[in-house]
């Protein structure tokens, strides 16, 4: 009977150990994610060094941050829309995406091609 409490107590201790790095991984993994999205949206990289390619797109009136940003990662401008929608949403360019056709640069950063997109409203006092 002995013998069987023993190998009952090594087995649950060895059950514990493996779901404890088990835990500890996923924490560690899931952490890691989390910081380096955290960290892209502040420091993101163009999607090329130096000149780049220049592409044409066109923003509809009522696009969304979300539309805008699906558009640019199809066209190849940056590499991920989510990202780009935080981006806009933490950005002083927030909410003013106006309709037109830009020419951006696969060199340009998200903040670099929201400037060009995301026109402050002048007012009129401005105009005069």
């Amino acid at each position: 009977m002995k013998v069987k409490y023993i190998i009952g107590a090594i087995v649950e201790t060895v059950i514990k150990v493996v779901a404890l790095i088990f835990i500890v991984t996923y924490v560690t993994r899931g952490a890691t994610a989390a910081y380096d999205y955290g960290f892209r949206v502040f420091a993101e990289e163009p999607m090329e060094a130096g000149e780049g390619r220049i592409i044409s797109v066109s923003v509809a009136n009522g696009d969304t941050a979300k539309e805008v940003g699906q558009m640019l990662q199809d066209k190849g401008l940056i590499r991920d829309a989510g990202l780009f929608r935080i981006q806009e949403l933490l950005s002083e360019n927030h909410g003013n995406i106006q309709p037109g056709i830009y020419d951006l640069s696969t060199s340009m950063t998200a903040q670099e091609m929201l400037a060009v997109i995301a026109v402050k409203p002048e007012t009129e006092e401005e105009e005069e």
